[in-house]
């Protein structure tokens, strides 16, 4: 594809950048200028200064023998120390291995036993046994006062050096919501594609402020909030998580201009508290991550007056495979047309409408696991098995319709979860639900709804429980064939997700539900 160069960044030639070649060209441009920002508390690291710190970096890797394409695991709580040392490990050509900050001790090792990480950098003490543990107070990320002034020198005199070399990337874990997760690496030219995809595809240009506040030891914030922003020359704001209080204010106050979410944070944000106000300047907010209801886009778009760029990606693909038009036709229940990556439906071109497996492949895309195993999922001719299941219009936009193992097989009809889903959150009173299959002796598999009410949090709710069931079940009977009805109702305080955003659906069932209700 060709990447818009965007306005008032580096200009980018043509051919593949390094990370190094990207930071040290848009530091020549706009040293000055912020690159991002925390979202509380003032902290601000320019261009300039993010070229430093990248150098510094490399010095220090250097000296703790950590050589070119080893992977370094980041365990670092703080999203700005974050930043600094995720891009500084890739612009050294060594490969990121992030690590959930949140991780317990036991969870700390099974990810080291699976990313295998040289070291591991953290702003915490690490779990005895876990390898090489470098940790380091919160702040000290820029290395200021843990580098050398001779360390410094010979990161700048190593500098062409360390920019010729396209070496190193990132190496993640899929989400493991649907089986053991796998691993992935991906180098630093599939993951720049992937960036400057998205930087063309938001329109980004320098004058534009991001707000982050997923977690970015995920795909998503590193690639579209850390990469595409650098790819624009741009500015990013980041939080350690979601803050529904205060949200509106934080965004006037930063003067933010996108806001990088997933559909639960959409749907919180769709109802405005007392008092709130959406600022001017907001162009529109991006989901990915997990499916968007119809009724939440519908509902934020409404109630807020900010456009909805639904998108569509996974780790195996650098992030973002297909997004709907910033400036161009946006369809409701798409993810929208590919972006930088080819698509297909099945295993040969099929008409418009036919559901199928989702295939991919293109320079951001793997061409296999880095741990081995899963070779069936990669054609010889480079196409990945996603495993979802969708279909393209005749205007080339996708529609996905589930996960091919999340499909329920009702005595031979195939029932897609997300439609369910769809009709079931349309009920107002309905802020969150799943729909999963259950074994049924005679049918096989039946689909049952689990759904989060609002107002009902115990027992004593049982009566506002019973309405908006009733509710549910009247508007899926008129919306649904019988065999997509549901054939119970489970009322629970809340569904298991990632983090991420995505329903864990393998552990939807695991809960106690608050009420379970039969569908008649």
């Amino acid at each position: 594809m060709t990447v818009r160069e965007p306005k008032g960044g580096a200009s980018l030639r043509a051919g593949p950048l390094t990370l190094g070649e990207l930071i040290a060209a848009q530091s020549s441009v706009a040293p000055h200028r912020v690159y991002m920002e925390a979202a509380g508390g003032g902290r601000r690291v320019t261009y300039g200064e993010l070229h430093t710190v990248s150098e510094r970096w490399e010095a220090l890797l250097h000296d703790l023998n950590v050589p070119r394409g080893a992977r370094v695991g980041i365990a670092v709580a703080d999203p700005v120390d974050f930043a600094l040392v995720f891009l500084g490990v890739v612009a050294a050509g060594r490969t990121a291995a992030p690590i959930d900050p949140a991780a317990t001790p036991p969870e700390v090792g099974a990810a080291c036993g699976r990313i295998e990480p040289r070291l591991v950098v953290s702003d915490r003490p690490g779990p005895d046994g876990v390898l090489e543990w470098v940790t380091m107070p919160p702040g000290s990320f820029t290395l200021n006062d843990g580098t050398s002034e001779e360390q410094g020198t010979r990161a700048a005199s190593r500098g062409e050096g360390v920019l010729e070399s396209p070496a190193g990337g990132v190496v993640l874990s899929t989400s493991g919501t649907t089986g053991v997760p796998k691993v992935i690496h991906l180098d630093q030219a599939a993951l720049l594609h992937a960036a400057g995809a998205v930087a063309a595809s938001q329109r980004l240009e320098a004058s534009d402020r991001g707000f982050n506040p997923l977690p970015l030891f995920h795909i998503n914030a590193e690639v579209v909030g850390l990469l595409g922003t650098l790819t624009a020359g741009a500015a990013l704001v980041l939080d350690d998580r979601f803050h529904r209080r205060g949200f509106w204010e934080l965004m006037r106050r930063h003067g933010v201009t996108w806001i990088n979410a997933v559909p639960a944070v959409l749907a919180l944000l769709a109802d405005l508290q007392d008092g709130e106000s959406v600022p001017d300047g907001i162009r529109f907010a991006r989901s990915a991550s997990a499916p968007l209801p119809l009724p939440v886009l519908d509902r934020f778009e409404r109630r807020t007056g900010i456009p909805v760029v639904e998108t569509y990606g996974m780790t195996e693909a650098a992030s973002q495979i297909t997004a709907n038009p910033v400036d161009g036709p946006r369809k409701p229940g798409s993810v929208g047309i590919p972006v930088g990556v080819d698509v297909r439906i099945g295993s040969a071109p099929a008409p418009p409408a036919v559901v199928g497996a989702v295939g991919i492949r293109g320079p951001s895309v793997i061409r296999a696991y880095a741990a081995g195993g899963y070779e069936d999922r990669v054609s010889p001719e480079g196409w990945l098995d996603t495993g979802d299941l969708g279909y393209l219009d005749e205007d080339g936009y996708l529609f996905l319709v589930g996960r091919a193992d999340d499909v329920i097989n009702r005595s031979g009809e195939k029932i897609y979860p997300r439609e369910v889903e769809d009709v079931v959150l349309a009920d107002p009173a309905v802020s969150a639900a799943a729909v999963i299959g259950s074994d049924h002796e005679v049918l096989g598999c039946v689909p049952v709804a689990y759904l989060v009410v609002d107002g009902v949090r115990g027992p004593d709710d049982v009566r506002l429980a019973e309405a908006v069931v009733a509710r549910v079940r009247e508007h899926c009977a008129s919306q649904l064939s019988r065999a997509k009805r549901p054939v119970a109702f489970h009322v629970v305080s809340a569904l298991p997700r990632g983090a991420n955003g995505k329903v864990r659906r393998h552990a939807v069932a695991g809960g106690a539900p608050i009420f379970s209700l039969p569908a008649q």
